[in-house]
């Protein structure tokens, strides 16, 4: 009998390349929909504080894990509380769940003198692990060996994540290659639009999304969009193959390494301490970040955290461009302008930079948030979420202002630092 785990078994090369194109796209119908919600933790008694994983897990227990609502509750290395909802059948059941769950930890949290707090970068707290864990500590070791802008980024981030369905293979905007690109064209928009982590660096430069700023500014091989063609599926394949390895589980007390300047690509060709296996691959996969990630289904990552329920408003808005026929056409129209694969990069630093102050961006925001509020008028969604997104398209696209514009002009806020320079 062969005991032979394999997930165990060495790869070859072709045979990864194979494996992350076809786990990528995972084809079915369209419509279904997940959220993850990261917060960081403030005592506002305390402004330097960082609750501890374990307290805040405790302070939770009671309402199980997952929430009643279907939410896992997961702690992120700098203490960053993430809710991760279970798949929803719609746009409004998913948000309706999330919803209920996030107030049940915020009393919780309340009652004990903790709140979430509702920006993308925590710029008050220096960046800090509160946790010991191996991988945690692996990652964050080859994050340092590039500079502090990786471990910001661990440690003081937060963000929104929308998980939508790959797509068919039926050629119309429901088929994953049209979704990939669609996903793309639209990401730069949607950061700009949401973009909710003001910062002035030493040099003067300002950004909209500071938090993005700094996912841009570590390793490009895993955090810049990949190149695109034709075939998505090839595309994603080069990209994570060429992708640098963060670090690589090893037998013995120190269970972690990590590597310096070896690549997917490298390990599988040989050059690495032993042969990659898919616990490895998947490993790395789970550390790439570009701004769309596909997972089998796609991860919108751009989207800096929000005040308030105001979370629901992004989902809402990427949800009825993606998953609505009509609203695909109307937002592949209102992006024609950001097309050029010359530009692409610059589009997305520009967003994170300038926001919707940027003509092009805010341009195609307003035909986007146009299209998306008469997309879920026709769809008949929640009248709560419908008039969430007409007071955002209101307060801001209008105004070609984003949530970062309210947070500048705060007066008497305090402005701590993030020392990345």
């Amino acid at each position: 009998m062969n005991d032979l785990n394999p997930h165990d078994a060495p790869l070859t090369e072709a045979t990864a390349a194979a494996y992350v194109a076809a786990a990528g796209f995972r084809v079915g119908p369209v419509g279904r929909v997940g959220v993850e919600l990261e917060y960081c933790v403030r005592d506002p008694r305390r402004p330097q504080h960082r609750p501890a994983p374990a307290r805040l897990l405790d302070l939770l227990a009671h309402l199980g894990n997952p929430l009643p609502g279907g939410s896992a509750v997961t702690i992120e290395p700098g203490g960053q509380l993430e809710l991760s909802s279970a798949v929803g059948a719609d746009t409004a059941s998913c948000a309706a769940a999330v919803a209920g769950d996030l107030q049940l930890v915020r009393g919780v949290l309340g009652a004990h003198g903790l709140v979430l707090d509702g920006t993308g970068l925590d710029m008050a707290r220096r960046p800090r692990l509160v946790t010991d864990h191996p991988r945690y500590v692996a990652l964050a070791e080859y994050h340092d060996r590039s500079g502090p802008k990786g471990r910001a980024v661990m440690c003081n981030s937060a963000s929104i994540q929308i998980c939508l369905d790959a797509g068919t293979e039926d050629g119309d905007w429901s088929d994953f290659r049209r979704r990939w690109w669609l996903a793309d064209a639209i990401g730069p928009v949607v950061m700009a639009a949401f973009a909710n982590s003001p910062h002035v660096t030493r040099s003067g430069r300002r950004w909209v999304s500071y938090r993005q700023a700094l996912r841009f500014g570590t390793d490009a091989r895993r955090t810049r969009a990949p190149r695109r063609s034709v075939d998505p599926r090839r595309d994603w394949s080069r990209y994570a193959l060429a992708a640098g390895v963060a670090m690589i589980a090893q037998p013995g007390p120190d269970p972690w390494t990590v590597p310096s300047g070896l690549t997917m690509r490298d390990w599988l060709r040989g050059h690495g301490p032993r042969p990659v296996t898919l616990d490895d691959l998947e490993r790395h996969l789970g550390t790439l970040v570009p701004p769309v990630r596909p997972r089998g289904y796609l991860e919108l990552r751009m989207i800096d955290q929000q005040p308030g329920d105001g979370w629901t408003v992004p989902v809402a808005v990427v949800t009825a461009l993606l998953d609505d026929p009509e609203g695909a056409q109307a937002a592949a129209d209102a992006t024609e302008h950001l097309r050029s694969p010359l530009r692409r990069h610059r589009d997305w630093i520009t967003a994170a930079r300038d926001g919707l102050a940027d003509p092009a961006l805010a341009g195609a925001a307003l035909a986007c948030f146009t299209a998306a509020g008469e997309v879920l008028a026709r769809q008949g969604a929640p009248l709560a979420v419908r008039d969430a997104v007409a007071a955002f398209t209101d307060r801001y696209v209008l105004r070609g202002r984003c949530p970062a514009d309210d947070v500048r002009a705060e007066t008497g806020r305090r402005l701590g630092v993030v020392s990345t320079g």
